[in-house]
Order: structure tokens, then C-alpha cells, then sequence
């Protein structure tokens, strides 16, 4: 009886997610939008090609990246959406927000914005794999923009928009109401402090004293966004990178899913001083509105119960190699699982479209601030 009720339980959750799915997309399809545009700023979790032609090893425009995708391989790290790809459909975009890089490649900084509204939102993602807050991270794989450059990129953009507009008044109303998204600080962890013998930080800095150091490096280009306009904030704190396949193939740990917890709890250090900045800056800046997205306990709650949300490999990749398939992330045109949407990891550090689905209805409608405080980003938006 006991696994039976388990076994109810279950098909309800994933019903009522797949409704709920049904229903967000039909919102997004039909209903005007939410914003009037959105900006995506951040790492691979959300970086849709900006990438693409960098020198870097930190590139996913190949196969099997991007198997369920529309567009086949455009630069995201997972089979399908990302996170921003779904949250900017429940805004009402009526296609994917465009990379900067392909916007700038293809000279339509301007046509994205001539008509504000008319098609849907629109907006620019500046996100860039193995990027951090930090300007060093992740660059012993090669160049990335780091979250100053992609804060210089949008100041660019805000200056050919200048254009579009009959004065500046109306620009700043404007960009007031956008929605500005944002996903970084994992590489700072993977791809610097966790790598000792590459960079120092883990030298000079206890994993409180740098959570500080990072957070005060983000308060300072989150404070650059504003002065540029920017009012409604969406912040996710970082995941529980301790459990990712990628650490558990160094543990060597194919057998269970025992997570590295020193790195967990240096990570949970960091998105307390995230959610701090949320409640201050919610206090001290004027007309800003900031939300943060509880990655960390939903992962940490996801891992717990996985099989009432429909997942049933919690410890390995989907695509990889190695144990855990998680050492050496998804090669050229290897052959990934089948079953992707029983996976929480498309590759050694990054999720299924599926768990990037149910992280996007968590923070886009969640009424508990458990997973998203003070409000919802629908709420957010609407505002």
C-alpha cells in the first residue's frame, strides 16, 4: 500500500506540472506581454551562444547539445531550453531573446527595439559560459565575458536604443519596466576557488570572506544597471554545485549520490549574501524591485524526492564520459540517454531541459517564499 500511494502521489505531481506547463505556454502564446523586454545576464546556465565564436573549450555548438531544441545546436549547454528561454516564454516572448552576440553579428540592436511591444517581449541575453563575477574566472579555458563586461555590453546597448526613443525620459520609463534576469557565480566556485592549484583565491580567502568579496563585486555592477535604468530584478542564488556529476566522477562516487558537502555549504555561504542584497536593496534603492530564486533548497529537496517529481537519475550525466558520466562533459555527436526527462544532468554540470522546466515554474508562479522571496518573477513583472 505504501509504494502504491507513493506511486499515486507521483502521477499527480507530474500531471499537475504537466498542466501547468499547458497552461504557462498558452499564457505566453495568447496573452500580451508581461514586459516589455528581458535581459539575461550570466554563465552557461543561460548562455545561448554568446560564446559561439570565442576561443574558448567553454563552447556547445555542437550535436548532441541542442537534440530537442528548435534550432538544433545554438550555444546552450542542455538538450533543449534553458531556464531564461522559459522564463521569457511565460513573459510573453513570442520566440527565444537573442544572444548579444548574434544581435551585434547580424546588426539588429536597433530593429529589436524600433517597435517596443509590438512583437512580443524582446530583450538580449549577454550570458557567457565559464564567465563569473570575478574577471579571472574560468579563463584557463579561454575568454568569456564576465558580468562587467556583459554590464558594458548592455550600457552599449542602452546607447543605440537612444535612437528609438524621443527622449530620455522615455528610455528610462521604458527600461524600468523590462525584467533583468540573472544566473552567475557557479564558475566562480567550479572554475576558481574549488581549482587550487589554478588560481588563489582559495589561498588568500575562507569560503566566508569570499562570499563576501563576491558579493560585493556583484552589489557593485547590480548598482551600475540600476543608474542605467534598471528597476525589476530576478537574482538565483547558486545550486547545490557539491552534488553536480562533474564532483561526484572526482570523488569517484558511482555507487550513491553523496554529495561533497564542504563545497555545499561554501556555496550556501554565498546565497545568504545574496538574499541579504535582495532585502537591502529592496530597502535602499528607490522604485527597485529585487526577487531571489532559491535554487539551493529546491535542488536539495529535488535530490530527496526525486521520484515524485518524475526523476529517476539524480547521479549522473545524460551526456559524458567517465564515472558518473560526469568527468569529461558530452563529446562531438556522442549519443546521449533516451530518457532525458528522468534526468535532473544533460552533461557533467548542467541540467536537463526538464529540471530547467521545473526550476522556471518555481521561480516564474511559486507563491512561497521558500522558493522565490519576496515575490514571484510573475508577480515581479506585473508589477
Amino acid at each position: 500500500m505504501e509504494g502504491s500511494g507513493s506511486r499515486i502521489a507521483a502521477i499527480l505531481v507530474l500531471t499537475l506540472s504537466f498542466l501547468t506547463c499547458i497552461v504557462l505556454s498558452e499564457d505566453a502564446s495568447d496573452a500580451q506581454p508581461q514586459v516589455p523586454c528581458f535581459f539575461v545576464f550570466g554563465d552557461s546556465l543561460v548562455d545561448n551562444g554568446n560564446n559561439n565564436d570565442l576561443p574558448t573549450l567553454a563552447r556547445s555548438n555542437y550535436r548532441p547539445y541542442g537534440i530537442d531544441f528548435p534550432e538544433g545546436p545554438s550555444g546552450r549547454f542542455t538538450n533543449g531550453r534553458t531556464v531564461a528561454d522559459i522564463i521569457g516564454q511565460f513573459l510573453g516572448s513570442k520566440g527565444f531573446i537573442p544572444s548579444y552576440a548574434s544581435a551585434r553579428r547580424s546588426n539588429t540592436l536597433g530593429v529589436l527595439f524600433s517597435t517596443p511591444g509590438a512583437a512580443g517581449t524582446s530583450g538580449l541575453n549577454f550570458a557567457s559560459a565559464a564567465a563569473g563575477i570575478r574577471q579571472e574566472t574560468g579563463k584557463h579555458l579561454g575568454a568569456n565575458y564576465y558580468l562587467a563586461d556583459q554590464v558594458r555590453q548592455f550600457n552599449s546597448t542602452v546607447q543605440s536604443l537612444r535612437g528609438s526613443f524621443g527622449n530620455d525620459t522615455e528610455l528610462n520609463i521604458y527600461l524600468s519596466k523590462c525584467l533583468y534576469g540573472f544566473s552567475i557565480g557557479s564558475n566562480d566556485y567550479l572554475n576558481n576557488y574549488f581549482l587550487p592549484d589554478i588560481y588563489r583565491t582559495s589561498h588568500q580567502y575562507t569560503p566566508s570572506a569570499f562570499a563576501e568579496v563576491l558579493a560585493q563585486e556583484f552589489s557593485g555592477q547590480l548598482l551600475k544597471l540600476y543608474d542605467l535604468g534598471a528597476r525589476k530584478f530576478a537574482v538565483f542564488g547558486l545550486g547545490l554545485i557539491g552534488c553536480i556529476p562533474f564532483e561526484l566522477a572526482r570523488m569517484n562516487n558511482t555507487n550513491n549520490s553523496t554529495c561533497n558537502e564542504d563545497q555545499n555549504k561554501a556555496i550556501e555561504l554565498f546565497n545568504i549574501k545574496i538574499l541579504q542584497l535582495v532585502k537591502r536593496f529592496n530597502t535602499d534603492l528607490p522604485g527597485a524591485r529585487f526577487v531571489y530564486g532559491n535554487i539551493y533548497d529546491r535542488f536539495r529537496d529535488l535530490l530527496s524526492n526525486a521520484a515524485a517529481y518524475g526523476f529517476t537519475v539524480t547521479n549522473k550525466s545524460c551526456c559524458g564520459v567517465g564515472p558518473n558520466n560526469g568527468l569529461i562533459t558530452c563529446l562531438p555527436n556522442q549519443t546521449p540517454c533516451q530518457n532525458r526527462t528522468t534526468y535532473l544532468f544533460w552533461d557533467s554540470f548542467h541540467p536537463t531541459e526538464a529540471l530547467n522546466m521545473f526550476f522556471a515554474i518555481k521561480s516564474y508562479n511559486s507563491t512561497s517564499p521558500s522558493d522565490i522571496y519576496p515575490e514571484n518573477i510573475q508577480q515581479l513583472a506585473t508589477a
